[in-house]
């Protein structure tokens, strides 16, 4: 990854991330995977969509995820969404069922988030490769470092965010921004949506109306929860 590649909203901000050794070291290993024929989830083009379709002055709300589907056709960029025409996960599906209780919203016939991204809601993994059929293969290689530096970037500005934790991974990762808890932020907490956990407390949670209500409140509008 080069500064070029970074929005230009975003670049400030993460440019000087990526001249760090960590960063310095992902982009020799995203090479050398490449090179030895592997497939890696997103596409070159496709890995920075979350930062591109969400410029960081526009951010209203944060959603954080671990890292890409790993199947073909899956990944595009953004954190729990998938490309037209493939099969809703798992995840996704218990989503759409906790806005059609909180909301009244219909279930979607398909995956793609793009609508919420392009609406101020960054959909942000941890790590933001992944090879093929491998879940979890590019965490600890430089990514956190990044994604980090993104999630910092937008807690630290004075507008009000609302952050959406779910499961401890992405709690975990917010924990890491200084003065997070303390901002003008509201910070919702929920266990993961997977079908492993979304019944210990995801299902009920009510995140979206809840974000709505306190953007709506500080003058930030709302988001269409519809895609």
């Amino acid at each position: 990854m080069t500064t070029t590649q970074l929005p230009a909203a975003w670049a400030e901000i993460l440019a000087p991330v990526l001249q760090t050794p960590p960063l310095r070291a992902l982009g020799g290993f995203l090479q050398a995977e490449e090179r030895s024929g592997k497939t890696i989830y997103p596409p070159r083009g496709q890995r920075l969509a979350a930062l591109e379709m969400t410029p960081l002055d526009q951010v209203r709300v944060v959603i954080l995820g671990q890292d890409p589907y790993h199947g073909p056709g899956q990944a595009h960029g953004l954190a729990f969404s998938v490309q037209d025409g493939v099969k809703v996960p798992p995840s996704l599906v218990n989503i759409y069922k906790e806005l059609e209780t909180d909301l009244g919203l219909p279930r979607a016939s398909h995956g793609n988030l793009t609508h919420w991204a392009q609406q101020g809601v960054l959909l942000l993994n941890n790590a933001l490769t992944v090879e093929a059929a491998k879940a979890g293969s590019h965490q600890g290689r430089g990514w956190e470092e990044f994604t980090d530096a993104a999630v910092a970037a937008v807690a630290a500005r004075t507008e009000p965010v609302v952050f959406m934790l779910w499961g401890s991974h992405a709690q975990k990762k917010a924990a890491r921004v200084p003065g997070l808890a303390d901002g003008p932020h509201l910070v919702l907490k929920a266990p993961h949506p997977s079908p492993l956990s979304a019944y210990n407390g995801f299902f009920g949670c009510r995140h979206f109306s809840q974000a709505n209500a306190f953007l709506e409140s500080h003058g930030r509008g709302s988001i269409d929860w519809r895609v």
